[in-house]
């Protein structure tokens, strides 16, 4: 055998032509496009091969830290809370988020808004060691004052510290209602906040754009970043109006938002975040400074039948979170569709992140996604699509007043409504629900407690947040 013309042989350069040519072949006569392009809830094409793209790289805030794992204490009972947090930690966690009851993320559940629940459910937890996020009842004023009672009642070192609160008045009245609440409560509590945290030197999120109940309710992909970005513009006039300068606050502002089991959008939803926070410092004629990015699998993807398929979403999920480059991720239970989870759930949502960050080293490489032609792709469509609902938006007085004239939840709803009319032509599928249905539903355990629903006074988009809205339209497609 002539070992030299191995030797000598290369494979031929590939060429986009080359493949589709051989792809149209092997679609004897269907068309290209029908048959294997693909678009988003915004209409963006996903094409079924890219090139190789130039890097766009977009890490994490800290590229040297590992994405923080954080789980939520949103049970009713501050000492079992405790228990559970305690447990968390011990385990592997390394943050909590703190949910109370009336946030428009509680779904139904929560800790009670009182300031001995917050002492309770943090009795014996490192707060120096952690991260803390707390998602707050519209009329509790807790966010600040209870915490820094905490801190100092426990001799916590503060530049040790690392919280966030979820404080976003579009946010708040998009969930529940709650408008002149919710602005007066923030504008009057801003500038004695700040200077709390300012004096005490804590390292923290004070105020938050908050995608999670636009995506919940059935947003698109760029509407929840529209509406974030113009929730963040919104932040920054209050901080203006209140006399304090940007370039110092801007720290203390950050974003959180959904994942769902779409890995290539969630990916780039967080990467075009951003992309786009960087461009709005810009003109801001602020020195941009990268986003902190807190993701959480969404819940409107949670199915109620089959409900162990939830784990394989959220695990696709939680995948896209730590490869897009979010700085820490909570995980939804697989069973919170059916009530409080009990303790295997929150095992198997913690295990999730620790599997993919200690045996799958999700976090060893600095934005994995930068090159990546689909990635790129959609990152920068993305960017476009969002940029033109925040300037909607905008032009409708700003989110609150968009939200208050019905005009941003109108255009949610429209997407939301077309979503569940694919499902119910077959469109789309869900597995364990439209796709291989189990023919017997095994028993669900959840921890017996009373639901405590978000205040519904005037809330724009309670009719879409029901953890039976995926089941019932697939139950009409069937």
């Amino acid at each position: 055998m002539n070992y030299g013309s191995i030797k000598q042989a290369a494979f031929p350069d590939p060429s986009m032509d080359t493949w589709r040519t051989l792809a149209e072949k092997a679609l004897k006569g269907a068309d290209f496009d029908a048959t294997l392009l693909s678009h988003t809830d915004d209409g963006l094409p996903i094409a079924p091969l890219y090139p190789r793209a130039e890097p766009n790289l977009l890490s994490r805030a800290n590229p040297a830290k590992p994405w923080t794992i954080v789980q939520r204490i949103d049970d009713v009972d501050p000492a079992r809370a405790n228990k559970q947090a305690l447990d968390d930690i011990a385990q592997g966690a390394t943050g909590l988020a703190l949910v109370f009851e009336g946030a428009p993320n509680a779904f139904g559940y929560g800790l009670p808004a009182t300031p001995d629940a917050l002492a309770t459910a943090l009795a014996g937890i490192p707060l120096n060691k952690i991260h803390l996020r707390i998602d707050v009842h519209p009329q509790s004023r807790m966010s600040v004052d209870w915490l820094v009672e905490h801190l100092t009642r426990n001799s916590v070192d503060p530049a040790k510290l690392d919280i966030a609160l979820g404080l976003d008045p579009a946010a708040i009245f998009g969930g529940t209602g709650r408008l002149r609440m919710s602005i007066e409560a923030l504008a009057a509590s801003m500038p004695p906040s700040l200077a709390h945290f300012f004096d005490m030197g804590i390292p923290a999120i004070l105020i938050e754009a908050d995608g999670r109940v636009y995506h919940n309710a059935g947003a698109s992909e760029a509407q929840e970043l529209g509406a974030m970005l113009a929730a963040a513009v919104s932040h920054l006039r209050m901080i203006e109006a209140n006399r304090q300068p940007l370039q110092h606050t801007v720290p203390y502002l950050g974003f959180a938002l959904s994942v769902d089991q779409d890995q290539l959008l969630s990916i780039a939803k967080i990467r075009a975040l951003r992309q786009l926070w960087t461009r709005v410092q810009e003109l801001a004629k602020v020195a941009p400074r990268p986003a902190k990015i807190h993701a959480e699998t969404s819940y409107r993807m949670m199915a109620f039948k089959d409900c162990e398929t939830n784990i394989l979403r959220t695990t696709i999920a939680s995948f896209a979170a730590a490869v897009g480059g979010a700085d820490s991720l909570s995980v939804l239970p697989h069973t919170i569709t059916h009530g409080l989870p009990e303790n295997f759930a929150r095992r198997i949502a913690r295990n999730t992140q620790l599997i993919l960050a200690g045996e799958s080293k999700l976090d060893f490489v600095v934005d994995p996604a930068a090159g990546s032609g689909v990635i790129e792709a959609l990152t920068d469509q993305l960017c476009q699509a969002a940029w033109t609902e925040f300037q909607r938006i905008e032009a409708e007085g700003g989110i609150l007043q968009s939200l208050k004239n019905n005009q941003l939840q109108a255009r949610i709803r429209e997407t939301a409504v077309k979503r569940g009319e694919d499902i119910r032509g077959g469109k789309r599928d869900v597995i364990g629900t439209t796709l291989y249905p189990a023919k017997v539903e095994r028993p669900v355990e959840v921890i017996r407690a009373d639901t405590r629903p978000a205040p519904t006074d005037g809330a724009v988009f309670c009719d879409q947040l029901s953890p039976l809205f995926l089941d019932r339209v697939a139950g009409e497609a069937r």
